[in-house]
């Protein structure tokens, strides 16, 4: 049988000096896989994310030079943002990150865009349902959000 090289991956909380590395990889995968976006929406949610994202508490997927790959951002049960580097999608870094939110957060909530096939087939295969949809996004643009929960059994109280 051959043997398959498959890296560890460590997730850590993000500090101050990921910023630019998470900034780099959300411009790298929303161009990736955001086609749908008016240019002037990508430049308005630009601005919004880097001023955003460098004072919010990510998740990091980190490679062995502790370098960011990827990250997510939770909010109470809630995944606001998961982005993988486009040179790393694929080798289980998106997969890992929700693994980590689902231990944190049973009955996982997430949002995405309904033009984006790629992640709403990304989160049905691990198991993510649709609750729900809306025509907007959460600033009002026209860009319809699938509402998603996974059905982790949450803790008997």
């Amino acid at each position: 049988m051959p043997w398959l090289y498959c890296p560890v991956i460590k997730i850590r909380p993000s500090t101050p000096q990921d910023a630019p590395r998470a900034i780099a990889i959300w411009r790298r995968a929303v161009d990736a896989t955001h086609d749908f976006l008016a240019p002037e929406d990508r430049q308005a949610i630009d601005r919004e994310v880097a001023a955003f994202l460098p004072d919010a508490p990510l998740w990091v997927a980190v490679d062995d030079q502790d370098r960011a790959l990827a990250f997510m951002l939770l909010n109470d049960g809630h995944m606001e943002a998961l982005f993988v580097d486009p040179d790393h999608r694929g080798s289980g870094l998106g997969r890992a990150l929700v693994r980590h939110a689902l231990e944190r957060c049973p009955g996982l909530t997430t949002d995405v865009n309904e033009q984006n096939a790629q992640a709403i087939g990304f989160y049905e295969r691990l198991g993510f349902t649709p609750t729900g949809r809306s025509p907007r996004d959460g600033r009002g643009r026209p860009y319809p959000l699938i509402h998603l929960r996974h059905p982790t059994p949450t803790p008997a109280g």
